[in-house]
């Protein structure tokens, strides 16, 4: 089995650390996913409705990604990892993941949050890696609550 932990951090703060810490339990690749156009932090101030993550999200606007991954097709198991905004991903992660061919694969999707528990985020993000077989999801402090997904 071969695995690949992709993971957007706003910040490269806790869902960072929770992504790096996850990869090297697993022994699996890491991909950054990136905004084509880095936030600043002017543009993540979720509490100024003009803040460019507000305008994407309530936008319904895809956000371009800075680069991919070649290897995609060698991974049978994905971790995704991102903020929760607005109850799901951030649409820099469903741009990532409509570029790629999810059919086949197992999904596990963690999420870090200031308040707010993992809802309906892994319902949400299903069309946008149609295929797949979602196993878990959850929000987390750190890898140590993922690793029951190792073992």
């Amino acid at each position: 089995m071969k695995s690949l932990v992709a993971y957007f951090s706003a910040e490269a703060g806790r869902t960072a650390a929770v992504a790096k810490d996850l990869a090297a339990l697993m022994e699996g690749a890491l991909y950054e996913i990136q905004p084509s156009v880095p936030y600043t932090a002017a543009d993540l101030k979720w509490i100024n409705p003009f803040a460019r993550c507000n305008r994407e999200k309530m936008g319904g606007k895809d956000v371009p990604v800075e680069g991919s991954i070649g290897d995609f097709g060698e991974y049978d198991t994905v971790f995704i990892g991102f903020p929760i905004w607005y109850g799901c991903a951030p649409n820099v992660v469903n741009s990532f993941c409509k570029a790629y061919d999810w059919t086949g694969k197992k999904v596990y999707i963690f999420a870090t949050s200031g308040g707010s528990g993992i809802g309906k985020t892994a319902e949400k993000l299903k069309p946008y890696i149609s295929g797949a077989e979602v196993v878990d999801a959850k929000v987390v402090r750190n890898a140590n609550e993922l690793k029951s997904w190792v073992e």
